[in-house]
């Protein structure tokens, strides 16, 4: 089997596209031959030692898969068309091969008429969106939620799942990304650096923001607390590296709250819930990506170079065998 793994923490040198052992499964897992793939910024942090966690060495990189049941087993009839976005973490081998073996309980249909390759490149930034937006944010029909950096991958998927959900969305973004972004559905879309940002969000959400979700990893928590209503909640989902000055006073005494939150930490309950609700809005049309570009797995190494150095904004690379 041919798989980009590494056999050692590093640059995206350290990443090789060479023959493996096929994996095997173990009780209450699925052999799946991969269809498609692609590179979440996670993946840069597992492959560099930012992100510690466990690596059985070699390492198949690689988090997002759509691929076919190979051998029927779970409840699971070969041939059917199935995903995952949870590989490549806390042991668990990746999904940047031709085979990969996923655990059942981590597997999901994709619906009928969707697409691997549009599928493929908005798991993870959807899956991210929905876990900050309800199972981290407890967004309510008829809230206001602010989406910093809204113009990229998760930012976008914040703002169409947040309108979805039924809440005002103001968006901060770069002035090239502003029709996309009310494309999506926000009522407000703001050039990030204009002067005067802070006090033009606060009149144009008088009562406060209820949900506050900042994917640039700047991190601002003075005019975000600021921002907030009473019983408003920040969600820190970006900037691993960020020490930012939280207000305490004015944040406790708002009864708001902050919460930071890594996909990867996510329960297997919350994914499955994520998976169902992104699955009934794949189908139901929505979630299509901006912009994808197809390359073959054995550039993944240069995939990851490009998504280091802020190359791929909007565009998500989809990876084949």
């Amino acid at each position: 089997m041919r798989a980009a793994y590494i056999e050692r923490l590093g640059s995206p040198d350290v990443i090789r596209w060479g023959e493996l052992p096929a994996p095997v499964p173990g009780p209450g897992e699925v052999l799946v031959d991969v269809l498609v793939t692609t590179v979440d910024p996670v993946d840069t942090f597992v492959r560099s030692g930012v992100f510690r966690t466990p690596i059985p060495l070699p390492f198949v990189i690689g988090r997002d898969l759509v691929g076919t049941v190979a051998s029927p087993g779970c409840g699971f009839a070969e041939g059917e068309t199935v995903w995952c976005d949870s590989l490549g973490h806390d042991g668990r081998q990746g999904a940047t091969a031709e085979q990969a073996v996923v655990p059942a309980d981590r597997l999901y249909r994709l619906p009928a008429g969707v697409r691997p390759e549009e599928a493929v490149a908005v798991f993870h930034p959807a899956a991210t969106a929905h876990l900050a937006l309800h199972t981290h944010g407890g967004l309510r029909p008829g809230e206001t939620v602010l989406v910093g950096g809204a113009g990229g991958n998760v930012g976008s998927a914040l703002v169409e799942l947040a309108a979805r959900a039924g809440a005002r969305v103001l968006a901060t973004a770069a002035p090239r990304d502003h029709a996309h972004v009310r494309s999506l559905g926000a009522a407000e879309v703001l050039d990030y650096r204009a002067a005067g940002l802070t006090e033009r969000l606060a009149a144009l959400a008088p009562d406060g923001v209820d949900v506050h979700v900042d994917t640039s990893g700047r991190h601002d928590l003075g005019a975000a607390v600021g921002l907030l209503a009473r019983r408003g909640r920040i969600v820190l989902m970006a900037g691993p590296r960020a020490e930012p000055v939280l207000p305490v006073g004015p944040l406790y005494m708002k009864d708001g709250s902050l919460r930071g939150f890594v996909i990867s930490h996510a329960t297997v309950a919350e994914l499955a819930e994520a998976a169902t609700a992104l699955n009934e809005l794949l189908a139901a049309g929505g979630l299509r990506p901006r912009s994808v570009e197809h390359r073959p797995m054995s550039e993944v190494a240069d995939v990851h170079r490009r998504l280091e150095r802020g190359d791929l904004h909007g565009r998500r690379v989809v990876l084949h065998p």
